[in-house]
């Protein structure tokens, strides 16, 4: 129970705060924690299991009850007594145990919530990036092609080149236009998107960075906190956990429960008007214990916590099972957007040379204008692909977090 909550203690009071002009995808992180409904909503399940806890750990209400006999028995006229019910030794703090550690599980599948949501925001904002950056690519290359249909027309105006330069233009250029307007189109959905996830107004302005600072993940180096660190896991583990605590409380329950009480008993008065030891009332100390004859259900309680604890051991290992194949093949795909990244980054760099080497010829003798488009078609569409490795492998890596709940 400690350890639950210092682990609370550190979410909400240890929040990290970043820093930075622009909103960072971290800050988006932490808007999404705060707002989300389906997040506050594991959150307050959470807060509901603590709850559990007095509600086991507590007494039974003691009883009273009055009796007034009619007709009266000789001299009784009336009776009260107060009983007190106390069960068997440690079966109070059996059950306790029982709801602190499946609070605690609560707590852990909260804490994969959040995770689930930090990958969902990074899954949302990822495709948001990738279109803004192809946005800017298109945005470029239309600037480049209105500065080429220039140089083309001074080209035909002093015979140079052909009129069919400047109409290749004019394709390449209403192209490019209509593939900017269905991007400006396309980024609606996925603003709107990214927004309700963070529950908040769907127009909502989302500020991006520049370009991505991509740092390359050493093979391997999370795959260690893979079982270790997993909430589901910790979740599963501590059901188990609480299923074995639920075998003892079942265990003691099945043994008497002791009663303390009080009675007291009014009495006529001696009508005589007597000093006789008859008509004085009575009190009377009483003990009493219940007797759990009735087994079945306790052998019941028992044997159901114990398939319980199978149930969640096995759910434990198939959780495993599939975080293992998981994170293998978000390892795949990582990989290979990396040396898609590394491809497309050469491939940029010899495709700016070689587009460089024609424009120069093209200037110089007003011949080849179709090689230099299609080298600048080629071009775009290289940077196009490393904008959309670059988001994919962001994506990756934060499903690799997600599996590994590494850097959550």
């Amino acid at each position: 129970m400690k350890t639950l909550y210092l682990n609370l203690f550190l979410f909400i009071f240890l929040i990290p705060s970043y820093e930075g002009n622009a909103q960072s995808l971290q800050d988006y992180f932490k808007i999404a924690s705060q707002n989300n409904p389906g997040l506050q909503a594991e959150y307050k399940e959470f807060e509901a299991a603590l709850q559990k806890v007095p509600q086991v750990s507590s007494l039974p209400d003691p009883t009273f009850s009055f009796g007034y006999f009619i007709p009266k028995m000789g001299s009784q006229r009336a009776e009260l007594t107060i009983n007190q019910m106390f069960p068997w030794f440690g079966t109070l703090g059996a059950k306790a145990d029982v709801a602190a550690l499946s609070a605690e599980a609560k707590y852990q599948t909260f804490l994969d919530a959040r995770n689930q949501l930090f990958f969902q925001v990074s899954a949302a904002y990822y495709p948001l990036y990738e279109l803004h950056q192809w946005q800017q690519i298109e945005q470029e290359n239309i600037e480049i092609l209105e500065a080429y249909k220039s140089i083309a027309n001074t080209k035909f105006r002093n015979g140079l080149a052909p009129m069919v330069d400047v109409l290749r233009v004019d394709i390449m250029l209403d192209d490019a236009t209509t593939n900017l307007e269905i991007l400006n189109q396309k980024e609606k959905s996925l603003v709107t998107t990214f927004n309700k996830l963070l529950n908040r107004d769907e127009n909502a302005e989302i500020e991006f960075q520049d370009s991505l600072e991509i740092e390359f993940v050493e093979v391997n180096t999370q795959r260690d906190s893979l079982l270790a660190n997993n909430p589901l896991l910790e979740a599963l583990e501590l059901q188990v956990q609480a299923n074995k605590a639920s075998e003892r409380a079942a265990q003691k329950q099945g043994l008497p429960q002791l009663g303390v009480g009080l009675g007291y008993m009014i009495m006529d008065k001696n009508a005589a008007g007597g000093m006789t030891e008859n008509g004085k009332d009575v009190l009377m100390p009483m003990v009493s214990a219940s007797i759990p004859i009735f087994r079945k259900k306790y052998k019941a309680a028992k044997n159901e916590a114990q398939m319980m604890q199978e149930s969640y051991a096995l759910q434990k290992e198939e959780t495993a099972n599939t975080l293992v194949s998981n994170y293998e093949t978000t390892w795949f795909e990582l990989q290979s957007q990396q040396h898609l990244i590394e491809l497309y980054d050469q491939q940029i760099q010899v495709s700016e040379q070689a587009l460089n080497l024609l424009f120069s010829a093209y200037s110089n003798s007003g011949e080849q204008f179709e090689e230099v488009l299609r080298m600048q078609q080629q071009l775009l569409k290289y940077e196009k692909m490393k904008a959309t490795a670059e988001a994919q492998y962001m994506i990756e890596l934060a499903r690799l977090k997600y599996l590994t709940a590494y850097g959550y």
